[in-house]
């Protein structure tokens, strides 16, 4: 078995509306599987049944690490209307190096995050 690197991990992940995006990354960010989410309109163009469809929808982008993929993956499985949820994780390359520590601080499931970034400068999620 291959050895995962630590680090960031970043999901992709959408939603039928902005409001059950916003709705879910609130709560698996209080839950501690991810250290944050942005959250933005799209359109989606996609084949569904056989039939091309296209309609607007929101997508988010959770940080986690890479431990905390499994959990936030299944979590967010849970609680997504679609039967099939669009989830698509990326690797840690490019993440700086402070941001990715404060990631890996704030994803520990079951404990409460501490806020702000290792910066001292506010928000940059």
């Amino acid at each position: 078995m291959v050895e995962e690197p630590e680090g960031v991990r970043t999901l992709y992940v959408t939603f039928p509306s902005e409001e059950q995006a916003r709705t879910i990354c609130s709560t698996l960010v209080k839950e501690g599987l991810a250290a944050c989410a942005n959250v933005f309109p799209v359109w989606s163009v996609y084949r569904w049944k056989g039939v091309v469809e296209g309609h607007g929808e929101s997508a988010a982008l959770l940080k986690t690490t890479a431990a905390g993929v499994p959990a936030l993956e299944g979590r967010i499985v849970e609680l997504h209307p679609y039967e099939t949820p669009c989830i698509v994780a990326s690797g840690p390359e490019g993440a700086f190096d402070p941001y990715r520590a404060w990631v890996e601080q704030s994803v520990t499931p079951g404990r409460r995050p501490r806020g702000g970034g290792t910066t001292g400068k506010g928000r940059g999620h």
